[in-house]
């Protein structure tokens, strides 16, 4: 266990909620070190909340404690559980979802549940709505301290029994190459797919390349444009748009120096796919 402990939430920094967690992980341990993955999370948004996850989780040593508490659910039936993943690493997190990229791309290897009336901040049982203080960051905070181990925090349950979220995969066909828009490079509003570099390859494309890119909102065309595939965005002109390879090796869509998302009113998940494919070449006589 490496001591470390991440927090994830969507409750922002405007109020002392974060604060309170850090504090609860600090009465359970002063040797543990405490980060933030991030505290700006969409209020509710599920599906990013299980992205960031995936985006971040295997760059940390192994035997980091995360805890992501985006929880719409607090106070209801939904459970709480710990995962273990096959990078190493632990997940504790409301069970609705915030696992769906890491089970779906690298892969759990047990997930526990955490009973919630025993495995709690002590004195805390009268509160209902403060989960990621009284459960998530306190039992947080015993794991990487070492204080308990991963198969004390509760019994084991099949990963088939979690909530997942739906995942449109990647796809090749006829050197079109089909996926969905999962997230963006939020500062920058650069548009992250779930098309991997290697189908580029497959499909012979070489940087410098010229693409044609179209966008889908629900199936309905939104958007479409050639631009080039670039090593960086130094390859391009200020404002133009650009076909890149982002830092999960997945392909992304921006424009230099300006926000795509923003632009071309492009949003997120599986409801905004993207496709692929060489740009015919134009001929001028």
């Amino acid at each position: 266990m490496g001591k470390y402990l991440v927090l994830q939430t969507d409750f922002g920094l405007g109020d002392g909620a974060v604060s309170a967690m850090y504090g609860v992980a600090h009465m359970v341990s002063d040797d543990i070190t405490i980060d933030d993955l991030t505290h700006e999370i969409p209020p509710y948004d599920i599906w990013a909340a299980s992205y960031r996850l995936y985006q971040t989780v295997k760059y940390w040593p192994k035997g980091t404690v995360f805890v992501s508490v985006i929880d719409p659910g607090v106070g209801s039936t939904r459970r709480s559980i710990a995962a273990k993943t096959s990078s190493g690493h632990y997940i504790i997190t409301p069970d609705n979802g915030s696992l769906t990229h890491i089970l779906h791309y690298q892969g759990i290897d047990e997930i526990r549940t955490i009973d919630e009336i025993k495995s709690r901040l002590p004195h805390s049982e009268e509160s209902h709505t403060f989960h990621g203080r009284d459960i998530y960051a306190y039992n947080g905070a015993r794991l990487a301290s070492g204080e308990i181990d991963f198969a004390e925090l509760g019994p084991v349950v099949s990963a088939e029994t979690i909530e997942t979220l739906p995942i449109i995969e990647a796809s090749i066909k006829q050197q079109i190459l089909e996926g969905s828009i999962d997230v963006l490079d939020i500062r920058f509003g650069s548009l992250w797919t779930n098309i991997p570099l290697a189908f580029l390859k497959q499909a012979d494309i070489q940087h410098d390349d010229q693409l044609q890119v179209t966008i889908f909102h629900q199936g309905k065309k939104v958007y479409q444009n050639i631009m080039k595939f670039a090593k960086s965005f130094a390859d391009v002109n200020i404002g133009e748009p650009l076909v890149y390879v982002n830092s999960l090796v997945n392909i992304g869509v921006a424009v230099n120096q300006d926000s795509f998302s923003k632009l071309y009113h492009i949003g997120t998940g599986t409801d905004w796919t993207i496709q692929l494919r060489k740009a015919p070449k134009i001929i001028f006589e």
